[in-house]
């Protein structure tokens, strides 16, 4: 008889939370922690970050410019009325005066500008391409951005599980001392050093964790996500050797960061410049119509008044005015080729300091990953050896530290091992997604 009323008050249980389910609002969910990867996260900053939308619509802009400069080829159109009221208008003797109300349309077509026009046209659409570059430069750049703000996370992760860790190996030799403090068998001066340590790994802790969440909060800045409702990460420090060698990372440079190439872009702007300053020196051809009438807004028949014209000007002395402008053309051009010179030695040295730095980090993970290995074995010993009675206190407390201070030594190499293969990704101009 008992259980059957136990099945019928489960029954019954089941039923209400049920019903209580079905009455909750749709509204109300409960929203999971966004997990990342790398390649996650830099999809998010591709869409979300306001840099790389910027620089989009910095393109846009140029090829409009283009546009714009096209329109210097083609004819121009314009309508213009005059509407005068006089009083003393001739022929009037009515207090009220007269009114006269002129139109015209004319047309005006350059055919020739001396170049100008066809450099102009020349430096929006290289502007065009310097601009669609200045988005792979700004995409790169933010790829890097992520990945070293993705890596922050893991390493700030990396740092406080060994703070932790230090903290749960100290309370429990603590605890450890504590007893032997209590038989007789240690002095107070140990109890006393153990909490001090104890303290102040409680104290490192805290600033590990805190770290941890500063670098959650750039990563989410970056990428565009809320911190609110919480992220995790995918991914962990790894080490990958990497097989790269300088000269081709260099070669690989130098044809594929958009630095150089709007660096040489930049040569030829200005070298279009030349052709529009000296243009100064040559004729300048166009045509052009009109028709205009009187007292009506659009011509009949019977106006006549029409015009077509062909101009011709040459600016045979301006005072040595186009003579300064094609000279300061020409500086400029000399300008950017110092500076596209700038550009590559610096693309050089940016190659050069993350490769080193790559190959430097690949040495400090092999040696702290021993390092790690020989202070857990020094731990072991220190111990046994305190607990035996013929090692110190302090021999414990020391082995602790060096503990920590090497796989705080491994996760910072791991790090900056990753770091460095990033930084070296954007200087030879790939991507690292």
């Amino acid at each position: 008889m008992k259980r059957n009323i136990s099945w019928k008050k489960s029954l019954r249980v089941f039923i209400a939370a049920s019903l209580l389910a079905a009455q909750t609002p749709a509204s109300i969910s409960w929203a999971a922690p966004l997990e990342l990867s790398l390649a996650d996260s830099l999809t998010m900053a591709y869409q979300n970050n306001p840099t790389a939308k910027i620089a989009d619509v910095n393109r846009s802009k140029a090829a409009s410019g283009v546009h714009e400069a096209k329109g210097g080829k083609l004819p121009t159109v314009s309508l213009g009325s005059t509407y005068i009221l006089d009083q003393n208008q001739p022929g009037v003797t009515s207090d009220a005066g007269g009114s006269d109300l002129s139109s015209s349309l004319r047309l005006n077509w350059p055919l020739y500008t001396g170049g100008r026009t066809e450099a102009l046209i020349k430096q929006a659409e290289l502007g065009e391409d310097q601009a669609q570059l200045d988005v792979a430069q700004t995409r790169q750049q933010l790829t890097l951005d992520v990945t070293s703000a993705y890596y922050n996370v893991l390493q700030a992760k990396n740092l406080a599980q060994v703070s932790q860790e230090t903290v749960d190996n100290m309370t429990q030799h603590l605890q450890n001392v504590q007893a032997k403090y209590e038989v007789g068998t240690v002095a107070k001066s140990d109890v006393l050093r153990s909490e001090v340590e104890l303290a102040n790994a409680r104290q490192n802790l805290l600033k590990a964790q805190n770290g941890y969440d500063l670098s959650v909060a750039s990563l989410a800045n970056l990428i565009g996500a809320s911190v609110d409702e919480g992220i995790t990460l995918k991914d962990e420090l790894k080490y990958e050797a990497q097989e790269v060698s300088l000269d081709n990372s260099i070669a690989q440079a130098a044809k594929s960061r958009p630095e150089v190439a709007q660096a040489s872009i930049g040569v030829a702007i200005a070298q279009q410049g030349v052709k529009a300053a000296k243009s100064g020196h040559k004729p300048t051809l166009s045509a052009g119509g009109s028709i205009a009438w009187q007292d009506a807004e659009l011509p009949d028949t019977e106006d006549d008044n029409w015009t077509v014209s062909v101009s011709a000007n040459w600016n045979v002395f301006d005072g040595g005015v186009t003579r300064a402008k094609v000279k300061s053309a020409g500086d400029s051009v000399e300008q950017a080729r110092l500076q596209e010179q700038q550009v590559r030695d610096n693309v050089t040295l940016e190659v050069r300091q993350a490769y080193l730095s790559l190959k430097e980090a690949e040495k400090r993970v092999e040696t702290t990953q021993v390092a790690v290995s020989k202070a857990e074995e020094d731990l072991f010993i220190a111990r046994e050896q305190y607990n035996a009675g013929v090692g110190t206190n302090l021999d414990v407390i020391d082995a602790q530290l060096a503990l920590a201070q090497s796989r705080n030594n491994y996760t910072q190499a791991l790090y900056d091992h990753n770091i460095s293969k990033a930084k070296l990704d954007k200087a030879i101009g790939s991507d690292l997604n």
